[in-house]
């Protein structure tokens, strides 16, 4: 899908001058979340450095593995949104797929961690409503990725 909410160039200077000004703000962003990311990473090693160091010494129960699970699921996360604001900011191209993607991730991530001895029937319903209507958009998105690229083969030829 190309997109122009933030062309390079248009006719009216003062569109041009807020477009790069909010392009501006995108960078700073993309910046803010490499620090998320690096801040994350101390995070998990803080995370495993406690459970490890915590008697019983250098094992992990269940409870630790999640928490260290979710750690690391943030840390990717984040990776993710970086690279979904870089190719905003690189193309013209929204990137529909890696954001669907990120959200299943999430969702994922929520998963794994949950508690299931303190959230409500609803709740889990509602997860599963979410996760069934991401892989469904994800799949439809993969799928529908193929033939719009047969297509453009076709056009050429």
């Amino acid at each position: 899908m190309k997109h122009e909410e933030l062309p390079e160039n248009t006719s009216d200077k003062l569109l041009n001058l807020l477009h790069s000004n909010i392009r501006f703000a995108i960078k700073i962003l993309a910046i803010l979340m490499v620090l998320v990311i690096y801040w994350s990473i101390a995070d998990v090693v803080y995370v495993l450095y406690m459970r490890l160091s915590a008697p019983p010494y250098f094992l992990l129960d269940v409870e630790d593995i999640l928490q260290v699970f979710g750690a690391f699921m943030i840390v990717l996360i984040a990776v993710e949104i970086f690279i979904n604001i870089r190719l905003y900011l690189g193309s013209h191209i929204i990137p529909v797929e890696l954001v669907v993607a990120t959200a299943l991730m999430a969702v994922a991530r929520k998963i794994i961690v949950l508690d299931l001895k303190i959230v409500s029937a609803e709740h889990i319903i509602g997860l599963a409503l979410v996760t069934i209507s991401l892989g469904v958009t994800y799949f439809l998105l993969k799928r529908k990725a193929p033939s719009s690229t047969n297509n453009k083969l076709e056009q050429d030829k």
